[in-house]
């Protein structure tokens, strides 16, 4: 441990990947007790995952679970050593949700779906599992059907999700919008900026940066007109990155208050019911274009080298990896160790 001095951020293992593109005729979702057992095994020079970051949906965790469920939950989640950080709401329609930029109905369904996150959020507090997080959010569309009509679609966003804030306000959260392409108005860095500028709630909505997901934004992949590389830019060379991330992270960096370690190899994957998005890649993949401990320095750190100490825990996030691959203990091992890269490099001591 004396190598490894620093306690901040803590270490988060999202459990989501366990569903997020699993089912729909593919392969079966992994439990959250197992997800739960995986990450509380994995351990680096005595170091372990300090705790989980969850999906509010069933077969984790139903959204409507009773306070009796969700005790049974912090008991569980207590009970490996873990605590609970950030959790996403399904805001989505498959999951009871509806578009941010729908019908009245569908918008009805996104607050009311995101009422129900935030209920489970503020108990978790209140049962002393979970002491610091975010409720995530997006629109819960995609770029095509935003595209029809940009501005009155960022608008009708916008106003959702000022009313998501006057919600999140009463339950004393904060939300955070993901970072992510396959979702309209978000799809693009200068889109995200100018919908959070446009809700205008910066006390209590953020932004949620992806290192895998905002390595797309530098590329425009669903947005080419707001590309900050050049077309053919050379992404085997770390410093190409480091001067898109100069760029990105000055606008975007003010508004973050949520943030995954992930790895990229600056192609685009989705499975099950999950559009397409920035493909996650295993810590050591050959293929990642990112320098992980380098280039998360670019969110957690300032434009003078500062520490913004803006989240008080980091997460890794592998959307979509094969079962088999994560059944195996050395996985989290390997996730775990960049982790502990990243918090060695970039952290601090409380």
């Amino acid at each position: 441990m004396s190598d490894h001095p620093n306690t901040y951020p803590k270490l988060h293992n999202a459990a989501w990947p366990g569903v997020v593109g699993k089912g729909d005729g593919g392969e079966p979702p992994i439990d959250l007790d197992t997800m739960l057992d995986l990450t509380a095994a994995a351990e680096v020079d005595g170091v372990r995952f300090d705790g989980v970051d969850l999906f509010l949906f069933a077969p984790h965790v139903d959204i409507d679970a009773s306070d009796d469920d969700l005790k049974a939950l912090a008991d569980k989640v207590r009970s490996r050593g873990l605590v609970i950080g950030s959790v996403v709401a399904p805001v989505w329609p498959p999951t009871g949700g509806g578009s941010a930029m729908g019908s009245e109905a569908d918008r009805k369904k996104w607050l009311g779906q995101l009422e129900k996150g935030l209920r489970i959020a503020k108990r978790l507090r209140e049962l002393g599992v979970r002491p610091y997080g975010i409720v995530r959010i997006d629109s819960a569309c995609d770029p095509g059907t935003w595209s029809k009509d940009p501005k009155g679609s960022q608008n009708r966003i916008a106003e959702t999700f000022r009313q998501g804030c006057s919600i999140a306000d009463d339950y004393g959260e904060r939300l955070a919008a993901e970072g992510e392409i396959c979702w309209g108005g978000m799809h693009s860095w200068k889109q995200m900026l100018s919908l959070l500028e446009m809700v205008g709630r910066p006390e209590t909505l953020g932004f949620q940066a992806d290192m895998a997901h905002t390595l797309l934004y530098l590329l425009g992949t669903n947005a080419p007109e707001d590309a900050i590389l050049e077309k053919g830019a050379d992404l085997a060379d770390p410093e190409t990155i480091d001067r898109g991330l100069e760029t990105l992270t000055a606008a975007l960096r003010p508004w973050t208050i949520d943030f995954h370690v992930a790895q990229n190899d600056a192609s685009v994957h989705g499975s099950g019911s999950h559009d397409k998005t920035g493909r996650h890649c295993l810590p050591n993949d050959p293929n990642g274009k990112l320098d992980i401990p380098r280039h998360a320095g670019f969110w957690l750190r300032d434009a003078d080298g500062e520490l913004t100490r803006a989240f008080r825990h980091v997460c890794w996030d592998g959307c979509m990896f094969p079962n088999e691959v994560m059944m195996r203990p050395e996985t989290w091992n390997e996730i775990l160790g960049v982790m502990l890269a990243v918090r060695d490099a970039h952290g601090w001591v409380e």
